[in-house]
């Protein structure tokens, strides 16, 4: 199980929208553990298929370093519907490195998915894995967390947004 490189701010990659998996198989568990084992040697609560490059709906979550037991978890084809309460917390991103931002989202959220194993999912998620599924399933839709923050905090972090971006550029050329 490699880890994966990770795509920054910048790559075009991560503004594309991912393209929905056909099927779950052999393929799709074995970028399911590659992103875990990515997610893990980057110290991450989550990880999206398209911030290593693939350009598909699987994210992966694992909260457990918060004390959510249980929340390791894949999901394919992930959507997220019946949104309530509001949040405003400090959001960073393994893509967006040395950033952070308070972001508002939505504090429940109902999740509807396929396991790694292609049966369908129904969860009410809420705190903590209502938001690290809200914010990578945004990486499926070709959507940072900075774009989630006001004109004049996403202002103030323009030089810093710039600089990864000509980082990214440069590993591309």
């Amino acid at each position: 199980m490699p880890v994966l490189e990770l795509r920054i701010c910048g790559d075009p990659a991560l503004r594309r929208r991912a393209q929905p998996v056909a099927r779950v198989d052999a393929e799709t568990r074995a970028l399911i553990r590659d992103l875990f084992e990515t997610m893990d040697a980057q110290q991450g609560v989550g990880l999206a298929a398209p911030q290593v490059g693939r350009p598909v709906r699987v994210i992966v979550v694992d909260l457990s370093s918060m004390g959510l037991t249980g929340s390791r978890r894949a999901f394919v084809n992930p959507s997220l519907s019946e949104p309530s309460g509001r949040w405003t917390v400090r959001e960073g991103c393994l893509s967006v490195p040395g950033v952070e931002a308070d972001v508002s989202r939505p504090r429940r959220v109902r999740l509807h998915a396929l396991d790694e194993a292609g049966r369908p999912v129904d969860i009410a998620a809420e705190g903590w894995l209502a938001r690290a599924l809200q914010h990578e399933i945004d990486h499926l839709d070709g959507v940072l967390f900075v774009d989630r923050i006001g004109p004049l905090r996403r202002a103030l972090l323009k030089p810093k947004l710039e600089r990864l971006m000509r980082r990214a550029q440069r590993g591309r050329a």
